[in-house]
């Protein structure tokens, strides 16, 4: 006589095993037909199947976030049972649901295409008003085996020879249709819907091995109402058009080429884009406390086996064999074991801490070549790094201070949005569970001080220690991960960092690991994307481009240009025979932020007419007044509020 708790407290007794539509039915007929799957004791389930002793139920209606998911994984489905009905003979191998949607592996002679695209929806949409029901059966792995062999489905056959022994074979059928699967699903085809589209084919290796053969992959997103699929599309088509990488060529910025795999050739244009990051940041840091340091590139393994990277990071570093020292060094993948070599050089007091340690590290990491994009993924990059040394008692004020430092930040880059993510112990880690214990309470503890609301990240912490993540939502709607802080009793206590105590004794140090954009590269990309390269005025590589419309106009222009690069812009002059409307277009493509236009008139004046990115209108202003209100519009947030400046950048 099962007892069934809900989510309100209330609990229903039944007289024997129950099924969740039972359940939902008896509470009422609108969670009868709402209701999609159910949380059994907090595990995701069929409605149809049996629950024999007393648990909790909740259920799972469209519109919980978990729904999404199961929506994406039975739109596979649907799609693989399309795909075998229109091409006779085509394998099924596997098919997960993805961030944004869905894909399915197919083993077939000729590759999928684009074209085919039409059919296989039709197809789909076919079957999702059949309303199907998916029906779970449990069968013996031997017959499992060889039910797919006689269906000529070998890489089903496959996945089920591999599974543990202690591994439950289960089957979905769907009409005539039948795959393998653990499950759960909705009630039947007819809850996926219709919000579903097709977006692309790709080549993918059995299991992931280049050994193995070639499947065709079709990728497809799925939501759960067309109004939801209309808006990802959108996102889809804005996130095409602010691409980093077309972006970066338009404007000149910088070029990956193969000589040089994942990492960047930045010209001119961009490396002032970089530098006037980077020196935003080292003022910010300046200001708050921090001193900047600088380690070596290349450190012995030794290092890194006491740190505990090479048994948890071997396999993304670079390694360099020195062959008449008989070492073997490695570039380094991060800046901590450096940061704990300085801290660790003199004998340190407790009225030394908290000491801010910050670093500017280039890094260097294996990323294997499919993962690489642009240069929001590489393997050479730089990080603001930061790590605070600090007592037990310190780490709610620092985590206070940095919180606020990263907020301020984060908005004058011009993302005021974000959220953060708790990130608790991972399966594979360094220290014992009560070292876990004492520093997830310590940043549960510093995140209450800081005001900051956060969600779990279970097991995405580093393995010396849990962390929060910053991500960002950009002006799309996209989300980034970029900021960390991390608390790590590990490795000063792996790397012997100690300080003298108010009690004269020795002690352990606490370690924050901080970052606030992160890799330096990865952030420029998404700042690319968020601006679509139309920067801030104190951003933009080019600020000011000056342009003539007669030639006669040509020395003024010039004294213009002069004026505005004695104020601290960046300017480029533009004397040449072209029509003012090539001009005015060809830095418009540049993503200009102002285009002075100096023709006869305004030099006999001593004026320049200003045009801004994407408006039409001109404002003419005496050349004084231009340079002052373009100067004040130009200067870096920060400096702007040191001064007092009421002209913010545009």
């Amino acid at each position: 006589m099962p007892a069934i708790t809900l989510p309100d407290g209330s609990v229903r007794r039944f007289d024997g095993p129950v099924t969740g539509t039972t359940i939902a039915a008896a509470i009422g007929p609108g969670l009868a037909r709402a209701a999609l799957a159910m949380k059994v004791n907090g595990a995701l389930s069929d409605l149809s199947r049996d629950i024999a002793e007393d648990a909790a139920v909740v259920f799972v209606t469209r519109k919980d976030e978990v729904a999404l998911e199961m929506i994406r994984h039975d739109c596979a489905h649907v799609l693989a049972e399309a795909v075998q009905e229109l091409f006779p003979g085509t394998q099924v191998t596997i098919g997960p649901s993805i961030e944004n949607g869905f894909y399915y592996d197919f083993a077939r002679d000729t590759p999928f295409t684009t074209e085919d695209f039409p059919a296989i929806e039709a197809k789909m949409r076919e079957i999702v008003a059949r309303g199907a029901p998916f029906v779970r059966s449990v069968i013996d792995r031997d017959a499992a085996i060889a039910f797919f062999q006689a269906k000529g489905e070998k890489y089903k056959a496959e996945l089920i020879q591999d599974l543990p022994a202690t591994e439950t074979i289960t089957l979905y059928t769907q009409g005539d249709w039948i795959d393998l699967c653990r499950g759960p699903h909705m009630r039947s085809t007819g809850d996926v819907g219709t919000a579903f589209k097709l977006m692309k084919v790709a080549g993918a290796y059995w299991r992931g091995d280049h050994r193995n053969a070639m499947l065709s992959r079709i990728y497809g997103t799925a939501w759960r109402d067309q109004k939801e699929l209309d808006a990802h599309l959108h996102m889809l088509e804005e996130a095409e058009k602010r691409d980093h990488r077309r972006i970066g060529k338009d404007m000149q910025l910088f070029h990956l080429q193969e000589e040089a795999t994942g990492s960047i050739f930045w010209h001119p244009k961009g490396w002032r884009l970089y530098r006037t990051a980077e020196q935003y940041m080292r003022r910010r840091l300046d200001e708050a406390g921090y001193e900047e340091i600088k380690t070596p590139q290349l450190v012995d393994r030794v290092l890194w086996e006491k740190s505990g990277h090479w048994d948890n990071y071997r396999a993304h570093m670079f390694l360099v064999r020195v062959d008449e020292d008989e070492k073997t060094l490695a570039l380094k993948p991060m800046n901590c074991p450096g940061a704990v070599m300085v801290f660790g050089q003199g004998l340190r007091s407790y009225r030394d801490l908290p000491m801010r340690l910050a670093e500017f590290g280039q890094d260097h990491r294996y990323e294997p070549s499919g993962a690489l994009h642009g240069i929001m993924r590489v393997r050479a990059f730089q990080q603001d790094d930061a790590h605070i040394f600090c007592t037990e008692d310190q780490i709610g004020a620092e985590t206070v201070r940095f919180v606020a430092l990263l907020s301020s930040i984060y908005a004058d880059f011009g993302f005021p949005e974000f959220r953060v993510k708790f990130s608790t112990r991972p399966d594979v880690r360094a220290g014992s569970d009560e070292v876990w214990d004492k520093a997830e309470t310590a940043l549960e503890r510093a995140c209450v001080g800081a005001g900051v609301e956060y969600v779990i990240n279970p097991g995405e912490g580093a393995f010396y220690g849990p962390k929060l993540e910053f991500v960002l939502r950009d002006a799309i709607g996209r989300d980034w991960q970029c900021g960390t802080l991390q608390v790590d009793f590990i490795l000063p206590e792996r790397l012997d960092a100690e300080y003298v105590g108010e009690d004269g004794m020795r002690h352990r140090p606490v370690m924050l690991h901080r970052a606030i954009l992160g890799s330096f590269e990865r952030f420029l990309g998404i700042t690319i994307e968020q601006y679509a390269g139309r920067f801030p005025l104190w951003l933009s590589p080019v600020q000011v481009a000056v342009a003539t419309i007669v030639s006669d106009a040509d020395d003024y222009a010039a004294e213009v240009a002069a004026a505005l690069k004695a104020a601290g812009l960046q300017v480029v002059l533009d004397t040449t025979n072209q029509k003012i409307n090539a001009k005015v277009r060809n830095y418009s493509v540049q993503h200009v932020p102002v285009i002075a236009v100096v023709g006869r008139k305004e030099a006999e004046e001593r004026t320049v007419a200003l045009r801004r990115l994407g408006s039409q209108a001109q404002e003419v202003l005496p050349l004084a007044d231009a340079v002052a209100r373009l100067g004040g519009e130009a200067m870096p947030p920060d400096i702007a509020r040191a001064r007092g400046a009421t002209t913010r950048p545009a």
